[in-house]
């Protein structure tokens, strides 16, 4: 991509780059090790994002599209990946959609114009965590990245990670740890990270009538995207779970509440 990026963040203020305050981010000596992904094919871009990211605490590596970012990714997930959606040849939404396919790691997508909405629309429902539109600064690429972080340990951190781990139902098998769903014959199913969240909603309380006020609270995966209606997004976990969507055996509509997923789950 062009290097659309306003200069002017990388120079004055704190030289912490803490903005309006302690973050943190930067007082603790774990957040030094975490590793950012820097996904551009623009070489001088690419050197000014990581360079920036190191200069503020933050171990970062460059890769210029799929094959290397494919290489870094082998080597166990960064702790975030910077995704260029403009990668020459390589299709940055197809390398969002692989990525989220087989792991959960945070994702911030950069855009072009910004009178164009349609690729971070797509790549927030593909499973996008934050996105940046160029031209942006350094300064909001930092604080954005920060707050996906506190947001992703916060996940970690919660009440509910324990329970993360295989879930089964009726022949199927969810690994929470790595984000992975299998069908029945054992053949890997991709969820979108609307999908995924759904289908977590639906495990954690299995048998027992949803509102879709809670679903719709539960599969809000970004505050700037409008709300799909949960009718939508259920016909779409519909079709990746049930043999027949328009006769549901699995996720069952309850007239006047919302809806039930009617398996038992056994929790390994």
């Amino acid at each position: 991509m062009r290097p659309m990026v306003t200069l002017h963040s990388q120079v004055g203020g704190n030289p912490n780059g803490a903005i309006g305050g302690h973050d943190p981010l930067t007082g603790d000596e774990s957040s030094r090790t975490v590793r950012i992904l820097v996904v551009d094919d623009d070489p001088a871009m690419r050197e000014m994002v990581v360079d920036y990211l190191e200069a503020h605490h933050m171990r970062a590596v460059g890769a210029s599209g799929r094959q290397e970012m494919a290489s870094h990714l082998a080597n166990g997930d960064p702790g975030l990946v910077l995704l260029d959606l403009s990668l020459g040849q390589d299709n940055g939404l197809d390398l969002l959609r692989d990525t989220r396919s087989r792991s959960d790691v945070p994702v911030i997508i950069i855009t072009g114009d910004r009178r164009d909405e349609i690729d971070r629309v797509v790549g927030l429902e593909l499973g996008a965590d934050d996105y940046l539109t160029k031209p942006f600064g350094l300064r909001e690429l930092l604080a954005r990245v920060r707050a996906v972080l506190r947001r992703d340990a916060g996940r970690l951190a919660s009440p509910r990670d324990p329970a993360r781990g295989r879930c089964r139902f009726g022949g199927w098998q969810l690994d929470r740890r790595n984000r992975r769903l299998t069908n029945p014959d054992g053949a890997p199913v991709a969820l979108t990270k609307g999908e995924y969240a759904l289908l977590i909603a639906f495990l954690d309380a299995p048998q027992r009538p949803l509102t879709r006020e809670h679903l719709l609270q539960a599969t809000r995966v970004h505050e700037d995207v409008f709300d799909r209606s949960i009718d939508v997004q259920i016909l779409r976990l519909r079709r990746k779970l049930e043999a027949d969507p328009s006769a549901p055996a699995i996720i069952q509509t309850e007239r006047g509440v919302g809806y039930v997923f009617v398996l038992p789950v056994e929790r390994a």
